[in-house]
């Protein structure tokens, strides 16, 4: 019966060390399993990312250049503008000039 109980007590240890041995190597899948999700994941928003790089950098773009396109519209109103005042004034004080050489000094001013 002591030998009996004694190869009892070796299964159970050698059960032990199988189950032990199971879960290490289940854990161990899982890992691997958890890092190529992960890498997945990783991927699939790096190219979300760049994606949306891409479209920023466009709508960017296409900002500046309304921008810039807002903003010559609006200098050359100003020269308009400025270019009218200029005239009116100079006939206001009795004053004759020809266009040319108001559009001159409109925009020897507008040059700072």
């Amino acid at each position: 019966d002591i030998a009996a109980a004694e190869e009892l007590k070796q299964k159970a240890v050698e059960a032990e060390a199988a189950y032990e041995e199971a879960l290490t190597d289940a854990r161990v899948q899982a890992s691997a399993i958890v890092a190529e999700a992960k890498a997945e994941i990783q991927a699939d928003l790096d190219v979300e990312l760049a994606r949306a790089d891409v479209q920023i950098a466009a709508k960017a773009s296409e900002s500046e250049k309304a921008i810039a396109e807002i903003r010559d519209g609006a200098v050359k109103s100003v020269t308009t503008v400025a270019k009218d005042t200029a005239k009116e004034l100079v006939a206001a004080f009795g004053g004759a000039l020809d266009a040319k050489t108001i559009t001159a000094a409109v925009s020897a001013r507008m040059k700072g």
